[in-house]
């Protein structure tokens, strides 16, 4: 059996390592992260089990980085893409250094669209591919003032950019063979921001978030939320929202309530 190359982002740890032990029986993987000590670890443990891995250390943040790695998609053979490296940069916006926008913006969105690029032509050249993008459930959030959400200016707007970018273009993709899927988990118990998640009691295994985007695509889903029940039911609430404001503003003249404003003054 010909065996799937799969390439994994933010893959020394957490999320971006358990779709690694979830891929490895049938995948041969390129594993991408900054630190390639915890990637040789990594590696040497699915190697030990026939997995063919490929190290590709490389920082998302640095356009060296995001070059490394589009440079290897660009190659054509990968037919899985987990873009799954991520930061949380959690803070009131007036509290972030401005030096630190470019970095957290790039590495959350940016560099994520520039694989997704890289990775694209190879795929539909081959007639195959999946590409998954890790978002978050805080991509939702924007108009939430529930107390135990973060400050997350500029996390939420990343995230939900990303989320729209994925359906955007599963839209686009919609006669060709390859898959699309955002995943939104919400607390993970994993190092990020700090290993803050493993203090939560509602966190989610990293094991758990990548079984749920594996078995998400093998549903079909676009979206995945990996803890929301009735997924379908609250998309669909959720997209005939959007369709009502879409159509809704799609008119010619002012909503009455600005008329009303003008005409009192």
């Amino acid at each position: 059996m010909s065996r799937t190359l799969a390439l994994i982002t933010g893959a020394s740890s957490g999320i971006g390592a358990a779709y690694a032990r979830l891929l490895a029986p049938d995948h041969d993987l390129i594993l991408v992260a900054r630190r390639a000590d915890r990637l040789e670890d990594l590696a040497k443990q699915l190697r030990a089990d026939g997995t063919a891995v490929e190290l590709l250390p490389a920082d998302l943040t640095t356009d060296d980085g995001i070059a490394s790695v589009t440079g290897r998609l660009a190659a054509g053979d990968v037919r899985m893409l987990i873009s799954n490296a991520g930061a949380g940069g959690y803070a009131p916006l007036t509290e972030v250094d401005p030096a630190d926008i470019n970095h957290l913006l790039t590495l959350n969105f940016i560099a994520p669209v520039q694989l997704v690029r890289a990775a694209l032509p190879g795929m539909l050249a081959a007639g195959e591919g999946s590409i998954v993008a890790v978002a978050s459930l805080l991509a939702f959030s924007a108009g939430s003032a529930d107390p135990l959400v973060p400050r997350r200016t500029l996390y939420a707007g990343a995230k939900a950019g990303m989320l729209a970018f994925i359906r955007t273009l599963a839209g686009e993709l919609t006669d060709t063979p390859v898959r699309m899927q955002v995943v939104c988990p919400s607390v993970v118990a994993t190092d990020f921001d700090g290993g803050a998640g493993y203090n939560v009691p509602w966190a989610m295994s990293p094991e758990d978030v990548a079984s749920a985007s594996l078995a998400g695509l093998r549903l079909g889903e676009t979206i995945c939320v990996p803890g929301l029940e009735d997924q379908a039911t609250a998309l669909d609430t959720f997209f005939s929202a959007e369709s009502d404001i879409l159509s809704g503003g799609r008119r010619p003249a002012l909503a009455a309530r600005y008329t009303e404003v003008r005409e009192s003054r």
